[in-house]
């Protein structure tokens, strides 16, 4: 139901918008059909939606769609029908029911108030809906009726006259009124005799004294009690009043009656009509009572609607008549003589007492009617009018009147009364007060009406009192002056306060305390001056002392001991005049300043006198607490400003004479009786300004105040001590000498009342600078001296009083200044330099230092400024300087304390504190402009000191403000002539300023920068050209960027690479993030700074031309439409509510950026590409109309704004793009810098955006598979698990627009780390989601600078706990600083990765981002010494306390301070490793060593590294062993983890090499029982466990042949050689298995399988054991194999492979027949056999590259090529002859390596062509197309390759020169890298390819690893070829210095490095052809050397520096130009 009225709110606020939404609403509501059926069972929807659909009407009643209207009138008219259960939905409880009915009614009678025509419909069946339930009232539904019935009485709709009769003459026959029509009937009299007969006016009963007050005539009766009605027992029957010495009895109407009906008698006739009255009540059932408050409230109801018949109306007046007067025989009745009790009873009492309040109500209505004129109707006035004032009494009396309900029933008795008193003009006024005065005094009695809370009672008096005085105050003056007259003379009374049983006297003076309370209250509620001038005399009457013998009546001699009673009663007095004296009155005001001072200083004369001993005890009470309570009561209530001030002086005046009289008084404290004034003091200096110009008397006044609080110790200790705190003192006694107390008001503790130590704290925020002249020195001190009396014992002279002065002085400056140093200072100078002390000290602590403001200031004001004044007085004594400078300093360090300890303050609290900071900031930025050099040198000393306590005053906009602009706004314009003045302060304020924009930077770029735009916006507005010139002038020096910079160096958050990313981002300018930047301030700060200008100025514009547009008279505009018809002047007149121009126009543009945004949204989600710039325009337009809508300060529109604040937060977060987010962080910086207030809640928005990508899986948080970078790519071949399909969109963008979001969460960190705790905890909960558990981090190697950023943050936000603000989350902080300890460590789980992005920046800043972790993981301190000293414990205890206990993260522990330390230790050292391999990667030609820096670690260290490893994750011990694969301690001890935790990690594949070893295949190792559970590994891998050994052990090769099985056969067909080769050991014919059931599964996988077998079916070269019995065996089975594949071939299998098989067998022969052909006669022979073959079918298909078919042969295109051992020969479809297993291997390798450069993202370039062996001496090899080898390149050009280049692609710096040189680099440096590994030979220009973009491909392997022409005659030493022509083009130089030849060198080298990575794939792929018969394994050890060629001993410094090594050794190597001579003379081939 809560969103269904949310809805319809929503719709009120602009139904067309939502006009189908209304319709869906009314939809839902019952159908009409339905309701005029029956009775029809609605739903709880049904319910609701009506509800709805009335709401909608209350609000909207005028609304053109008249479907709500319906809806409501229709459910309206069922109402009969609803009170049937039926009718309602099941189990659909009562009270839900009355609460429909309450809410509907509700909003039907609002609407028909709001629309006359809705309301006449209602009004025409109404009163027919009413009518049936009051009849049907008493049938079996009655509790649904009686709901509607209570509801109605609540809410009544309108009803028309007609009905109201029928209803009011129905309610009247079924009232069920039990009582008799009149109570009074028994007693014989008529209720209008009986009223006159009891009135306590009628001459009867009402006796005057002689002696009467002049008042007397009219009013001189008291309405008091003895002690009121307390319980049954206290019930008397007659009531007596001391009136003015005698005692007049008189009774009321309750008495008179009570007698009448026999309450007070025990027997006879009236004892029996009691018992029946009594009988009668109880007779009625609580709901018969019910009903009758019902239908009085329902008659009450129709009266205000219509006018009734005037019988009816009389009887309505009977009826409720008698039941006010049954009301008071009722209340009169005893609790205890009810027959029922207890909770029974209180509900009967309630509801009765319901029922006279409904009918009390009613008979005030029913007088509305009444003929103004007649006699009756005054009679009836007069009648009811007593009949309500004895009601009232008899409520007051009552034993229930405690009850809530007896409260309510007599307000509304006295709202009847006041409604009387304003009737008829006010004629009966008179009456009225003279009746109504015993009442309020008979309140006023009341005893539980007494004490801090007088009771409902008591204010309902007050305020029905307060309304007939003002009433009558300007209609007759008369009869109200003599009330207030009558009730002020009560005060005055005699009373000896009997009680009527004897009691014993009363303590306080109930009457006359509350009537005090009434009349003080009463003025000034009324506030007229009369009124007071009326009342305050005989209140300062009551006040003055009498005779001493006679006290004043009310100073009287209480006689129990407690003074208490006395103290009260005048304390009332007090407040009493104090707060008529604050109504701003003067006269008032002034009688009663003197009244207050003249009777404290009478007080204190009194002290020590003779008299004084004879005092009663409460007299020291009243001048310690009353008095001084007067005075401040005074001080509280005066509004007045010229009050208050006069006051101020008065009071100031006073605390000097009561100094100066407490010196003279022997054996007494001044601070007894100075310090009761105190607080007085405090509050009305409370809004004084201390830094207004105050009168020279003013200042003598506080210096003498202050002087006395030094003096007399009552200042709050200014320094802290740890002696225990004494309970205060309020006694006359000395506290000791003037040393002692000196001494002890510095150092404490405090010996006075608390309130007098705060108030002292006040008073000093309002105190002037207590300066002295230095001219008028001398006089001053003499004026000082003479505060001494000269009888006091503290006298000037007394150099030991000195001395204890100046010691006081020494240690309230904290020692800064030694006593002997202030030798040359009097005692009463340093008295008074102590008073300085104290008042400057105290004035920081008590508000951090923040002054009073004026009444017209809205400013802060800093308490600097008055402490700097002492230091402007010129020609200081140097002792006093010293003094007063110190002052400074303390006052300066209590500031940074208060501070402090407010660190962790929250909310408004946090506030006032950066307030506090940023006003000292401020006013320390202008004092250094000031003229004093030694101020202006404090205030530069601690404005640094300020800036480094509180870092974030450097972001703080104010102080930002005041910096740049401030400095020269207010200069006196004494600067113009002194130029040396002007030099000064413009060189200080420019080094300054430069330290704080450089410092600021260095910390948070970000928001650095975003301020720096706003404040050269707010330049440009003000166009104020000195400041803005000097500020250019410092910008313009400053830059930022990943390049190199002056600026700052080290560990500054400015260095973390995300973080300057950002800050590009925030600067708006348009970098390219790909390269290295370097960022002008100045000039990116104005471009950006005008772009927000002009976006701000756009948003403006159409506001000012919208509203010009909405100011046309629209009344004028709709005349021209009317008659027009249509929907134009349809949609004008139904518009009834006017919109808010500006709102409207808001909403229209919030609108329009909304559907933007969110279309922007839409288009990424669908994977579309978002337009940048779009993107960028729309967002800045958003954040300036967003801007545009905040008041400055305030977050009131910030809700209206929400939706599109979420989005422009959301939205990069959505798209995820670093152009994306580059916008975000640049509106982001945008939104915090220009409305600071803002920063929570758009860092709220960004965490739950961060955690919904962390949910959502995206970018950082991309934890699947297929986004792990080289680890997705390389599956199966080179790393386990399943190949999935890679993701659409690079993961590596979204990583860095994780990376920019993360450095703008860094940049807010360091604003708000030591400010805004509430931010803090924001980004601690985004850290806790994202270590959460478990862990959901990329594996992508782009990600690890990312990755190690987010923990250096997470490890900067732990470093929190050692700060102040975050201490209490210590435990917190600690658990998380584990989960990133975890996280961080977890990174490690996986081996090494590279990655090359095409950001030439991206590497560099991945290996600064581990290398600042490692660094600050080093560097950060130690939680044991924190805890050693005490401090930033949480609850006493400490995470790092725990032993052998379960901890959250880590699990069980033994000793979490070893275990963390051990583990930091481990994390430092793989993140140093990290940072080195990444360097090396970044610069790869980099020649620095930088692990051979670090210490050896030992045998023992890394054993403890493997097995701390283990113990976190067995993948990181593992990880641990890849990093250094040739540490022997390192591999044993994870070989000896591996056997001892076998079962927990066997997930783990890089676990098999370390137990599934030759030893344990030999051992038959236990441990290989575990391979049927171990995961699968990669392919490569697999292959090793099929090389001889492990000699096919069963587990083993069961193993191996899983993992076959899991992957797709076609995934396996690239290891067919090696498979094949596996069939040489196959003796338990599981491999041929294996390739039998793989062939069945894939057609392509058995041809392929058959060619390789052909391939292998011939005998082995020369110089082979030819009769080796298992290569016998051997080639036996190869037939048999191919055999058993072809017979499991489908019929249409079968076909396809013989027609394949034949179609290239004829094509390879041709190989054969040229052969023996001379070189010139081939080509003809190529066609001739050519032409002889035929193509049957369509479906041939090239073998080395199965998805292309074969669709025919060029017969002219063969062509022979040139090779050292064959005759290949190219045709068009690329298909040549030869014997090429060997170049299977050659290529596969190559193939492995092109995989890992491409996975790495490395742009280096190799072509590995296919290749197919299809039998023996024949094969199939892919020709490179678009190639020509670099010999037939020489037969058309003279020149070398770099001619070459120039002929075909341009001159050299062409773009297509250049181009294509890149290309040969790429492509030479890949192969450099394949050459290296392969070692191939035979490296010819024959050999080498040139495609037709400058790339070269090498082909031909016939000579690879140890094997090479001419007998291996290795002529060719080099380990790849690099021609001179070759370095012709890749070093211009010639010398090796060229970027072209630093390219290549760096992608040499970086391929090397991937290569070396994935090294035992590698090997492995070729281990398994070690008996494959090729001739590179003829000789030598070609395994053995290959690893070798890898290095894995190195490190990557080392390897990358060996791989520099090669190139320079390669460089024009002389073997190479020999051997292409060599070439050329024996085969032609050219050079």
């Amino acid at each position: 139901m809560e969103a269904l009225i949310e809805l319809c709110d929503l719709i009120a606020q602009n139904p067309d918008q939502f006009a189908d939404k209304l319709a869906w609403i009314c939809g839902r509501c019952p159908p009409t059909e339905s309701l005029l059926a029956g009775s029809p069972r609605l739903s709880r929807s049904h319910l609701n939606a009506v509800l709805a659909a009335a709401r909608f009407l209350s609000k909207c009643p005028n609304y053109d769609d008249h479907r709500p209207k319906v809806a409501a009138l229709e459910f309206l008219r069922s109402i009969p029908l609803s009170f049937h259960q039926s009718f309602w939905p099941q189990s659909f409880p009562d009270a839900l029911i009355a609460s429909f009915y309450a809410d509907f009614l509700n909003y039907v009678c609002v609407a028909s108030e709001l629309s006359h025509d809705f309301g006449n419909e209602v009004a025409g069946f109404m009163g027919e809906i009413v009518l049936s339930a009051v009849v049907n009232n008493v049938s079996g539904n009655s509790g649904l009726i009686r709901a509607f019935l209570n509801s109605l009485s609540q809410n009544f709709p309108p009803i028309l006259p007609s009905d109201a009769n029928k209803l009011v003459s129905t309610l009247l026959d079924r009232l069920e009124i039990s009582a008799p029509s009149s109570p009074r009937e028994p007693a014989s009299t008529t209720p209008e005799a009986l009223s006159s007969q009891s009135s306590p006016l009628s001459a009867n009963h009402y006796q005057a004294n002689a002696k009467a007050s002049p008042s007397n005539d009219t009013s001189n009766a008291s309405g008091s009690s003895s002690s009121g009605v307390a319980d049954d027992a206290t019930i008397t029957s007659s009531r007596g009043l001391v009136m003015n010495g005698g005692s007049i009895a008189w009774k009321s109407n309750v008495d008179v009656l009570a007698t009448g009906v026999g309450l007070n008698d025990g027997g006879g006739g009236g004892g029996a009509i009691y018992r029946r009255f009594l009988a009668l009540f109880e007779e009625e059932t609580v709901e018969s009572l019910e009903k009758q408050e019902i239908a009085f409230k329902l008659i009450g109801h129709v009266l205000d609607k219509v006018s009734i018949d005037p019988k009816l109306l009389e009887q309505v007046r009977v009826i409720a008549k008698e039941q006010l007067q049954s009301m008071i025989v009722f209340l009169k009745i005893r609790k205890r003589e009810w027959t029922e009790q207890g909770s029974s009873l209180k509900a009967r009492i309630n509801t009765k007492l319901s029922v006279y309040q409904a009918a009390s109500r009613l008979q005030i209505k029913s007088l509305a009617s009444l003929d103004s004129d007649g006699k009756s109707s005054k009679r009836l006035l007069h009648g009811t009018l007593a009949l309500l004032i004895e009601a009232a009494e008899a409520c007051l009396f009552s034993v229930w009147r405690k009850l809530r309900m007896c409260e309510e029933l007599f307000s509304s008795l006295l709202a009847g009364i006041s409604h009387i008193a304003v009737t008829r003009g006010g004629q009966l006024l008179r009456v009225l007060l003279i009746r109504f005065k015993p009442l309020v005094l008979t309140t006023c009695a009341q005893a539980d009406t007494w004490g801090i809370n007088p009771g409902a009672m008591f204010e309902s008096i007050l305020r029905t009192s307060c309304e007939i005085i003002e009433f009558g105050w300007s209609k007759d003056r008369s009869p109200v002056d003599t009330f207030i007259a009558g009730l002020a003379t009560t005060i005055r009374e005699r009373s000896d306060y009997e009680e009527v049983d004897g009691k014993e006297k009363q303590a306080v003076p109930i009457l006359q305390l509350n009537v005090i309370r009434l009349l003080a209250a009463m003025n000034v509620s009324i506030n007229k001056p009369e009124v007071i001038e009326m009342i305050l005399p005989l209140f300062v009457e009551c006040l003055e002392e009498g005779d001493a013998s006679v006290p004043s009546l009310l100073r009287l001699r209480v006689l129990c001991s407690n003074p208490e009673p006395s103290s009260v009663l005048l304390l009332q007095i007090l407040d009493a005049i104090s707060r008529m004296a604050s109504l701003g009155f003067e006269k008032t005001y002034r009688e009663a300043v003197v009244l207050l001072t003249r009777s404290y200083l009478s007080k204190l004369s009194s002290v020590g006198s003779a008299e004084s001993k004879t005092l009663a005890p409460e007299a020291t009470t009243e001048r310690v607490e009353t008095l001084p309570a007067g005075f401040l009561l005074l001080a509280s209530g005066l509004t007045s400003t010229k009050l208050r001030s006069d006051y101020r002086h008065r009071l100031l005046s006073l605390c000097s004479d009561v100094g100066l009289a407490a010196e003279s008084k022997s054996g007494s404290s001044g601070a007894d009786f100075l310090g009761p004034l105190l607080p007085a003091v405090a509050e009305i200096c409370s809004d004084f300004d201390p830094t207004v110009d105050v009168e020279p008397s003013l200042l003598k006044l506080f210096r003498n105040l202050w002087f006395y609080i030094a003096l007399f110790g009552l200042a709050p200790p200014v320094q802290k001590s740890q002696a225990p705190i004494k309970p205060f003192s309020t006694t006359l006694n000395s506290v000791g000498s003037m040393g002692t107390v000196a001494l002890q008001a510095v150092g404490g503790p405090y010996m006075w009342n608390p309130q007098w130590s705060s108030a002292v704290q006040r008073i000093s925020q309002g105190t002037p600078p207590l300066v002295v002249s230095s001219v008028k020195w001398l006089e001053d001190e003499l004026e000082l001296n003479a505060l001494h009396n000269p009888g006091s014992r503290r006298g000037s002279g007394n150099e030991k009083v000195a001395v204890s002065q100046r010691t006081a002085l020494s240690a309230a400056l904290g020692g800064r200044v030694e006593v002997t140093a202030m030798s040359s200072i009097s005692g009463v100078k340093a008295t008074y330099l102590l008073a300085v002390a104290f008042l400057e000290i105290i004035r920081f602590s008590s508000n951090g230092g923040i002054l009073n403001s004026g009444p017209n200031s809205t400013a802060s004001t800093s308490a600097f400024s008055c402490v700097f004044e002492y230091l402007k007085s010129p020609s200081l004594v140097p002792a006093v300087l010293q003094c007063l400078t110190a002052i400074v300093h303390r006052a300066f360090e209590t500031a940074l304390s208060w501070l402090e300890d407010r660190i962790s303050e929250t909310g408004n609290a946090a506030e006032i504190r950066e307030s506090t900071l940023s006003v000292h900031t401020c006013f320390l930025i202008k004092s250094m402009s000031l003229r004093e050099e030694h101020i202006r040198d404090i205030s530069v000393n601690l404005l640094t000191q300020l800036r480094d306590r509180f870092p974030q005053i450097l972001w703080n906009s104010s102080c930002l403000d005041c910096l740049l602009f401030s400095v020269h706004n207010d200069a006196p314009s004494a600067l113009v002539n002194d130029p040396a003045w002007v030099s000064t302060v413009r060189s200080l304020y420019q080094r300054i300023v430069r330290e704080w924009i450089i410092i600021s930077l260095s910390y948070a770029p970000c928001s650095s920068q975003g301020l720096l735009q706003e404040k050269l916006c707010k330049a440009n507005t003000w166009q104020r050209a000195q400041p803005t010139t000097d500020v250019v002038s410092l910008l313009s020096e400053i830059r930022i960027g990943t390049g190199k910079t002056d600026c700052w160096t080290g560990l500054k958050t400015a260095n973390i690479p995300a973080v300057m990313a950002a800050a590009a981002a925030a600067s708006g300018a348009n970098f390219k993030m790909t390269e290295a930047f370097n960022l002008e301030v100045l000039s990116t700060g104005i471009v950006s700074a005008t772009v927000k200008c002009n976006h701000a100025g756009e948003i403006a514009g159409m506001k000012r031309l919208y509203e010009n547009m909405e100011s046309v008279d629209e009344r004028d505009f709709g005349s021209t439409l009317t008659g027009s018809g249509g929907g134009l002047s349809r949609l004008i007149s139904g518009a009834q509510q006017p919109r808010p121009k500006k709102d409207s126009f808001s909403e229209i543009l919030l609108t329009r950026f909304v559907r933007l945004l969110q279309k922007f949204v839409y288009i990424a989600e669908k994977d579309g590409e978002v337009d940048k710039s779009s993107f960028r325009e729309t967002c800045s337009q958003a954040t300036a109309l967003l801007l545009s809508n905040l008041d400055p300060g305030s977050n009131s529109n910030i809700e209206s704004f929400s939706q599109l604040l979420r989005l422009l937060c959301w939205c990069p977060a959505y798209i995820s793009t670093p152009d994306a987010m580059e916008t975000g962080v640049f509106i982001w910086t945008w939104l915090v810098s220009a409305a600071p207030q803002l920063g929570a809640v758009v860092l709220a928005e960004l965490v739950d955006a961060w955690l919904w990508t962390i949910d959502t899986k995206r970018g950082l948080f991309a934890s699947e598979v297929r986004y792990s970078g080289p680890a997705a790519k390389l599956r199966p071949h080179l790393a386990p698990g399943e190949p999935e399909l890679l993701p659409e969109i690079d993961p590596v963008d979204q990583i860095i627009a994780h990376r920019l979001w993360l450095g703008f969460f860094i940049d807010r960190f360091e604003v708000i780390r030591h400010g805004s705790v509430e931010q803090l905890l924001l980004l601690g909960r985004l850290l806790q989601g994202t270590t959460k558990f478990p862990w959901n981090f990329s594996r992508h190697p782009a990600a690890t600078g990312t990755f190690f950023t987010v923990m250096l943050l997470g490890l900067k936000f732990c470093s929190c706990q050692y700060q102040g603000n975050l201490q209490s989350f210590k435990t917190g902080l600690q658990l998380l600083e584990d989960r990133i300890y975890r996280s961080s460590l977890g990174w490690f789980a996986h081996e090494p990765e590279w990655y090359d992005s095409k950001n030439m920046n991206f590497a560099q800043s991945e290996a600064q981002s581990v290398y600042l972790f490692a660094q600050f993981l080093l560097n950060e301190r130690v939680d044991a010494q924190l805890d050693s000293k005490g401090r930033g414990r949480e609850n006493g205890s400490s995470l790092i306390e725990l032993k052998d206990q379960y901890h959250p993260v880590w699990g069980h522990m033994e000793n979490y301070a070893v275990g963390r330390e051990k583990r930091k230790q481990l994390l430092l050292m793989l993140c140093q490793h990290e940072a080195d391999r990444l360097d090396v990667w970044a610069q790869p030609t980099g020649s620095k060593e930088t692990s051979s820096s670090r210490s050896k670690i030992s045998s023992e260290k890394w054993i403890e590294h493997a097995r701390i490893a283990l113990s976190v994750d067995p993948r990181i011990a593992f990880s641990l062993a890849a990093r250094f694969p040739t540490n022997p301690s390192l591999k044993a001890e994870v070989s000896q983890l591996v056997q001892s935790h076998i079962l927990e990690i066997r997930n783990i594949p890089e676990a098999l090499p370390y137990f599934v070893t030759p030893k344990a295949v030999d051992e038959n190792s236990t441990l290989l029982q575990q391979l049927p559970h171990w995961a699968a590994c990669s392919i490569t891998q697999a292959l090793e466990f099929l090389t001889p050994a492990y000699k096919g052990h069963k587990r083993v090769m069961a193993y191996v042949l899983r993992v076959l099985e899991s992957y797709p056969p076609e995934r396996v067909t690239f290891f067919m050689p090696q498979l094949v080769q596996a069939l040489r050991y196959d003796e338990e014919k599981l491999v041929e298995g294996y390739l039998l059931r793989a062939a069945q599964r894939s057609d392509i996988f058995a041809h392929i399988l058959i060619w390789h077998l052909q391939g292998e079916s011939c005998a082995p070269e020369s110089g082979k054991d030819t009769a080796s019995a298992k290569n016998d065996s051997f080639q036996a089975l190869l037939p048999v194999v191919k055999q058993r594949i072809i017979d499991g071939f489908t019929s249409k299998a079968l076909d396809l492979f013989q027609r394949e098989f034949d179609f290239f067998d004829k094509v390879t022969s041709i190989s054969g027949v040229l052969f023996p052909l001379p070189k010139e006669e081939r080509r003809a022979g190529i066609r001739r056999e050519l032409e002889k073959i035929e193509m049957e079918g369509e479906d041939l298909y090239l073998p080395t590259a199965p998805n292309k078919l074969v669709r025919g042969i060029r017969v002219d295109s063969g062509i022979p090529l040139q090779s050292a051992a064959k005759v290949p020969i190219m045709i068009t479809f690329n298909v040549v002859g030869d014997d090429c297993r060997q170049d299977v291997l050659a290529l596969q390798v190559i193939s492995l390596l092109k995989d890992i450069f491409e996975a790495v993202g490395l742009k280096l370039y190799l072509f590995p062509y296919g290749v197919l062996p299809t039998g023996p001496e024949r094969g199939i090899i892919e020709v490179v197309p678009n190639t020509r080898s670099r010999s037939q390149m020489g037969e058309t050009t003279d020149g070398g390759l770099y001619e070459i280049f120039q002929q075909d692609y341009g001159p050299v710096g062409s773009p297509s020169f250049e181009a294509a040189r890149e290309n040969f680099i790429i492509s030479s440096a890949g192969y450099a890298v394949a050459s290296l590994l392969l070692q191939p030979k035979d490296r010819h220009n024959g050999n080498l390819l040139f495609d037709n973009v400058g790339r070269l491909v090498h082909i031909d392997f016939g000579f690879i690893l140890e094997t090479s022409p001419g007998g291996n005659m290795r002529f060719e030493s080099a380990h790849f070829k690099l021609s001179h022509e070759m370095t012709q083009l890749l070093d211009p130089s010639g010398v090796m210095k060229s970027d072209t030849w630093h390219l290549f060198v760096s992608l040499c080298v970086k391929g090397y490095l991937a290569a070396r990575r994935y090294m035992d794939g590698i090997l492995n792929t070729v281990l398994l052809m070690m008996d494959s018969g090729l001739p590179c394994f003829s000789r030598g050890d070609p395994i053995g050397n290959l690893r070798k060629r890898f290095h894995p001993e190195m490190s990557e410094r080392e390897a990358a520096n060996f791989m520099i090594r090669t190139c320079t050794d390669a460089y024009n190597k002389w073997t190479t130009a020999g051997y292409d001579l060599i070439q050329y003379l024996q085969q032609g081939i050219e050079k």
